[in-house]
């Protein structure tokens, strides 16, 4: 028996709209000597992300490639990241994750540490645009005007060295203020908190 073929009168095919994610996001530094992309997967607060980075050598750093893997948990705060950086001198590895008591584990150069770090839930790469979205989401900075500090475990890169910091975040009108350890900036960022512009550090491509 052969099943007819829907016709008008079964009433018009629902479209649903393609989802956004996952998507790949990329930054380029304003004086061109860095570029990060990002493979990023979103399903509701949680986070999937893995990206690289590529920076020329200069005053702050040498020339370098870094790669991460991120996952965080069901609210946005990460569970676990692991990087690679590549110089001329050779490559460095790390692994940080978070544990259900809110320890830090970190694994760095034949460094391991066990702590809080302030009670940080966000983990902060400096150079990457990418991870100041993590507390805007978390927070919702992106829809509402506040104020928040974050303590963060902070990475500087290429050398992977790890330490606590505290990080402000402001939201008005003209964008999110951002004081870190090493400047102070209004990023915008898109209606989902993903960062568009960082001024002095970058801007999405």
């Amino acid at each position: 028996m052969t099943t007819p073929a829907p016709g008008p009168a079964d009433g018009p095919t629902e479209i649903r709209p393609a989802s956004r994610w996952p998507a790949v996001l990329t930054w380029r530094a304003h004086d061109n000597s860095r570029m990060e992309s990002v493979r990023v997967t979103v399903n509701g607060n949680r986070i999937r992300a893995a990206g690289r980075m590529i920076g020329c050598a200069g005053d702050e750093h040498p020339a370098f490639s870094a790669s991460y893997d991120l996952v965080t948990d069901e609210a946005g705060a990460t569970r676990r990241l692991s990087l690679r950086t590549t110089t001329a001198a050779g490559e460095r590895h790390a692994s940080i994750s978070r544990d259900e008591e809110n320890y830090w584990l970190v694994d760095a150069g034949g460094t391991h540490v066990r702590s809080t770090f302030g009670g940080a839930l966000d983990v902060d790469v400096v150079l990457s645009p990418f991870f100041n979205t993590l507390p805007i989401r978390r927070f919702g900075l992106q829809n509402a005007v506040g104020d928040v500090q974050v303590p963060v475990v902070y990475v500087r890169l290429p050398d992977l060295l790890v330490q606590e910091a505290e990080l402000t975040y402001s939201s008005a009108s003209d964008g999110i203020n951002v004081l870190s350890p090493v400047s102070s900036a209004t990023l915008t960022v898109d209606p989902e908190g993903f960062v568009l512009d960082y001024p002095g550090l970058a801007e999405r491509a």
